[in-house]
């Protein structure tokens, strides 16, 4: 009895490595299908219709009282001259104020007078860029003596991205279907798409095409130029 119930075990650990060898349809399933991945991106080009202007005002005196008094005043008469050229009150924003001691020193390196520095920066966003130069002259003229940085934008990008995004995605499909013709197969199901919008737009340097600005007799010249917008856009097909 003994030897039949050995034996009979032996037949099972047998039949049990014959079934693990054995292909199955569950081994057989590839749970990675292969697939062809390719990338586009979107351009377009715009003409802005928004300016950011950073204006300082630096006063450096003897007293304090005369710092801020100088910089207080330079600030009220840049602040009536844009309103005066149309610019609203919630388009002028203080965006820093400092004040601050400074050291000088004599030639020999020994120190003489401390004077007292205060600094005004205003961002001033300009909606009518036809104004552009009138208003930096304006503002030079009311006291500014820093111009920090001019930068160009559009007030509704909401159209503008999407028109990006759907030229990333069929600059993106379209490369796929190039790959997968060159490669001789044969393109299946959209397995994924991905789109990344560019977090800010680009000024175009190289000119597209794009309506320059230029500034009457007197004013300082600038030239708004053309700011890109770009998207970029990754597909992935099954391969058949």
């Amino acid at each position: 009895m003994k030897k039949y119930f050995i034996f009979g075990v032996i037949v099972i650990l047998v039949a049990s490595l014959l079934s693990a060898c054995a292909p199955t349809a569950a081994n057989s399933f590839n749970p990675y299908p292969r697939q062809l991945n390719a990338s586009g991106q979107g351009k377009v080009y715009i003409v802005p219709d928004l300016a950011y202007i950073y204006v300082g005002v630096h006063v450096q005196t003897a007293s304090l009282s005369d710092s801020l008094n100088q910089s207080n005043t330079k600030a009220a008469d840049i602040a009536s001259q844009l309103k005066e050229l149309g610019v609203a009150d919630q388009d002028i924003q203080t965006s820093a104020f400092n004040v601050y001691p400074q050291q000088n020193y004599d030639p020999n390196g020994q120190p003489t007078e401390i004077q007292y520095v205060v600094e005004n920066t205003v961002n001033v966003t300009l909606r009518d860029l036809s104004k552009l130069g009138q208003v930096l002259d304006a503002v030079v003229r009311s006291g500014a003596n820093s111009i920090n940085g001019i930068s160009f934008d559009v007030a509704d990008r909401t159209t503008i991205e999407a028109q990006a995004r759907e030229l990333a995605i069929k600059d993106a499909q379209s490369r796929a279907g190039e790959v997968a013709k060159v490669s001789g197969v044969e393109l299946g199901k959209l397995i994924s798409v991905s789109v990344y919008n560019s977090s800010s737009p680009v000024t175009v340097y190289e000119g597209k095409g794009g309506a320059a600005m230029s500034a009457a007799s007197g004013q300082v010249p600038v030239a708004a130029g053309q700011l890109l917008i770009t998207a970029d856009a990754s597909v992935a097909y099954e391969i058949k």
